[in-house]
């Protein structure tokens, strides 16, 4: 398990322990289970995000398209355990923790705070005090590496049907689980990840997606 009191998460700590993650296949049984127990379209969500992911990743000198798959893919695992709302990311932390994949795990948790304030969580916050504490503590001081960067943008552009423009996700998402005072900030947030992948990818990325 991480510990992150105390001490930060650098990006170059998680490089050097990136291969802590299962190999697609069993990634992909992992979602196969997840969906027998929940089934809905957070499955569709989580196969388009991990299409966007090794499309983008493979344009990107420093990712590995197949690690970014992965992560891509099993960043909503929590909603195994049944429907929630900002549990789901602490559930996902806790199973990849259970099963030694503490990469994964961290994904889990990152990838609904591209603004790093637990308040700009869009929806219902069903955890507990100690959970969200936890969460709260873990996101302030964990720094983001561009895996990191790339499943908050892929989860911001995939529909359960297919990959969308970023906006029509953002709006998407307001609709379903509401508006508050750091939606705005989030919003700024994603479209300055879309413009940093552009440069990276050395192209408009909805070209690769």
């Amino acid at each position: 398990m991480i510990l992150v009191i105390g001490w930060r998460i650098t990006a170059d700590t998680m490089d050097k322990c990136m291969m802590n993650i299962p190999t697609i296949i069993e990634a992909e049984k992992l979602l196969n289970e997840a969906e027998t127990q929940n089934p809905g379209a957070w499955i569709g969500h989580s196969k388009i995000t991990a299409f966007c992911a090794k499309a983008i990743a493979e344009r990107c000198d420093n990712l590995n398209a197949d690690t970014a798959y992965v992560f891509a893919l099993l960043h909503d695992i929590g909603r195994r355990e049944g429907v929630t709302d900002m549990r789901h990311i602490i559930d996902g932390y806790h199973f990849m923790t259970s099963l030694g994949y503490d990469d994964c795990a961290r994904i889990c948790l990152t990838h609904s705070f591209p603004y790093k304030d637990i308040n700009s969580y869009n929806g219902k916050n069903d955890c507990t005090a100690k959970e969200t504490e936890f969460i709260k503590t873990f996101i302030e001081n964990t720094e983001y590496n561009d895996y990191d960067r790339l499943i908050q943008l892929c989860d911001a552009l995939a529909l359960p049907d297919g990959a969308t423009y970023i906006e029509k996700r953002l709006v998407d998402v307001v609709i379903r689980r509401g508006f508050n005072d750091l939606t705005i900030p989030k919003w700024k947030t994603f479209l300055d990840l879309k413009d940093y992948f552009d440069k990276k990818a050395g192209t408009d990325i909805y070209q690769l997606i």
